[in-house]
């Protein structure tokens, strides 16, 4: 029926009837057909999308309490199904999304393809080291670093990119917004702010985290953003000036900064920014293209801010909706700047800090379903004791007096038992 639909719009869109009765192609189709592509499919992943997770769901249900030694195999599967699934709406959506970018010349070539090259770089990068992990320590290393920089200098590329293309003054005038020399300023100033106080969360309250990242943490990482990025799709609410509420697209993001900790949360969520830039752009400079992306999901990854608070150990429902609600007021506060400061004509007669306020505020109902979805995923005990396993705050290490180096804390030597006394022996046996 959904491809019956689309080919039907696809050949009437493009073709126009004369008075004759004769039909010709008069039109470029794509700059509608592209469009009515896109509502329909997300509609259709959408309920795709609710009847996956009912399935699994029930069968993980009774799994669990008919066979539960075979749980494990089955949460596999079901991890599997859904990453699966995830690449499916990512590359369709993403299709027709750049289709829709360059037919209706929103962004110059020279953003649209770093972009796409950036988005390769990533996945590639990510397959690279897990396949050079299955060779040992050494080649797994050497893969990180090669991807690393390679990602580094594909995101410093799109950036200069994008540099270009807003000193253009293209996106001010595909916008229908002019910004002033304050305005400007501002931006940049907020912008700094923010980015600021993401580092104080990151180093302060992450300093317990383990440091660096290993096969286990980059492959979390691609799989819960991956997730989040389809999830960002099933969206039934759209606003007219970019931002949407989502069926939970925050969550896999906000679990990974749970397990993995604030540091590793902040940069996984300012490459998932990245790549929403990239799905909704709406992008007119520098400052709030920063303050909008990378910096707003970014603050996703304060999630995890109470993961190791001990007084709550007995609560990670709790844990995780604070961590979500402090995550969700810092995105807020990055929209609501962004607003204020490059979006202020779109007010028209209205206070820009009121319009701005107001119309971010779908930002909280966004989270509410998150909150609501992670309050019954942390329930879960078997789903705690796994993510406690990534999450425990490294041991502060016991040094030599010597060498005042760190040396293995060995457990306490057992007391030796107490020999028992030989009994005495009897007034018969000493007789001769």
């Amino acid at each position: 029926m959904l491809l019956n639909s689309l080919l039907v719009a696809y050949q009437d869109y493009r073709k126009e009837e004369l008075p004759d009765g004769s039909k010709i192609k008069h039109y470029d189709y794509p700059d509608i057909w592209t469009s009515f592509a896109k509502d329909n499919l997300s509609t259709v992943f959408l309920w795709v999308a609710v009847a996956l997770a009912a399935i699994l769901i029930v069968v993980g249900l009774f799994v669990w309490f008919k066979q539960q030694e075979k749980f494990k195999r089955f949460f596999t599967v079901a991890v599997a199904l859904a990453v699966g699934f995830a690449v499916a709406v990512i590359v369709a959506m993403l299709s027709l999304e750049f289709m829709d970018m360059a037919e209706s010349d929103t962004v110059y070539d020279l953003v649209l393809y770093p972009a796409i090259t950036l988005g390769a770089v990533v996945v590639l990068g990510v397959a690279a080291v897990y396949v050079a992990s299955l060779f040992g320590e050494k080649a797994k290393k050497i893969a990180l670093i090669a991807a690393g920089s390679t990602m580094g200098a594909a995101l410093i590329a799109l950036l200069v990119c994008l540099g270009v293309y807003l000193a253009s003054g293209k996106g001010e005038y595909n916008n229908d917004v002019a910004i002033t020399t304050t305005e400007n300023v501002l931006l940049y100033v907020c912008a700094a702010v923010l980015i600021g106080v993401l580092l104080f969360f990151a180093f302060f309250f992450g300093r317990k985290d383990k440091k660096g990242f290993d096969t286990k943490s980059i492959s979390y990482a691609a799989v819960c953003i991956a997730m989040s990025f389809a999830l960002s799709y099933l969206a039934p609410i759209h606003m007219p000036q970019g931002g949407s509420v989502t069926i939970a697209s925050l969550l896999p993001l906000m679990i990974y900064s749970y397990m993995f900790g604030v540091k590793k949360g902040v940069f996984a969520g300012f490459i998932y920014g990245i790549l929403q830039a990239v799905q909704d752009p709406w992008i007119i400079h520098p400052a709030q293209f920063l303050l909008d992306y990378p910096i707003a999901f970014a603050c996703i990854g304060v999630a995890g801010l109470f993961a190791n608070v001990k007084k709550l150990e007995k609560l990670p429902q709790v844990q995780f909706a604070l961590g979500a609600v402090v995550a969700s007021i810092l995105r807020f506060a990055s929209h609501v700047l962004s607003g204020v400061f490059a979006f202020s004509e779109y007010a028209e007669d209205l206070n820009p800090w009121v319009y701005s306020l107001g119309y971010n505020a779908f930002v909280f109902a966004d989270i509410a379903i998150v909150i609501a979805v992670g309050v019954i995923v942390f329930s879960s005990k078997a789903f705690i004791r796994e993510a406690k396993k990534f999450n425990a705050p490294a041991e502060t290490p016991v040094l030599s007096e010597e060498t005042a180096e760190p040396v293995e804390q060995l457990p306490a030597p057992e007391e030796p038992a107490t020999p028992e006394e030989p009994a005495p022996l009897s007034s018969q046996e000493d007789k001769p």
